[in-house]
């Protein structure tokens, strides 16, 4: 039996959880999310109002999506909760980031134009310093997609760790040239 996958969910106060079918529908504080669950996976929920997601057998795909389905729950019982963050470093000379709305920042990183991203629905941003950006939503799938897009706009090079990169991310550094 899967470790993760048989772990139940726990439903905080003011959560309300929808179950129709093969959908799954979280109500929150912060918002709403809802996922398609995949076929041979059933959630339900038990005496103490928390949810079970159970698998009919034993065979490889019943397995692995199990855990993956309980997570994916959770999460979204999670980010209508408390919602997901994901912290992004600026670090070179002259690379900053403007914040224009709470949907839309403009990134000066060493092209000759100033590049703009704005938000997909759901996703805010907040500058805390010219090289400290947040992004915070409530799914967490999103959330770390724009920050990975975000980085990959100007990846860390390994010479002088110039660039865009997560908070507490580790860029290896290489030596440069070896002179005489």
């Amino acid at each position: 039996m899967s470790r993760i996958g048989r772990l139940p969910i726990t439903v905080p106060s003011g959560v309300e959880v929808t179950i129709e079918g093969r959908d799954v529908q979280v109500q929150g504080p912060k918002g709403t999310l809802s996922r398609t669950i995949s076929d041979p996976i059933t959630i339900s929920r038990n005496d103490e109002g928390q949810l079970l997601v159970e698998r009919p057998n034993d065979e490889r795909e019943s397995r692995s999506l199990h855990g993956l389905t309980r997570t994916l729950v959770n999460n979204m019982v999670i980010g209508v909760t408390d919602g997901y963050a994901k912290t992004l470093e600026i670090v070179g000379v002259g690379y900053r980031v403007i914040q224009k709305s709470p949907q839309q920042v403009e990134f000066a990183l060493g092209f000759s134009h100033p590049v703009v991203v704005d938000a997909p629905d759901g996703i805010t941003f907040e500058v805390e310093s010219p090289q400290r950006l947040h992004i915070r939503g409530i799914d967490k799938q999103v959330v770390g997609e724009v920050a990975a897009n975000i980085r990959k706009l100007r990846k860390p090079e390994p010479y002088k760790g110039k660039g865009v990169r997560y908070r507490g991310e580790h860029v290896r550094r290489k030596a440069g040239k070896a002179g005489k």
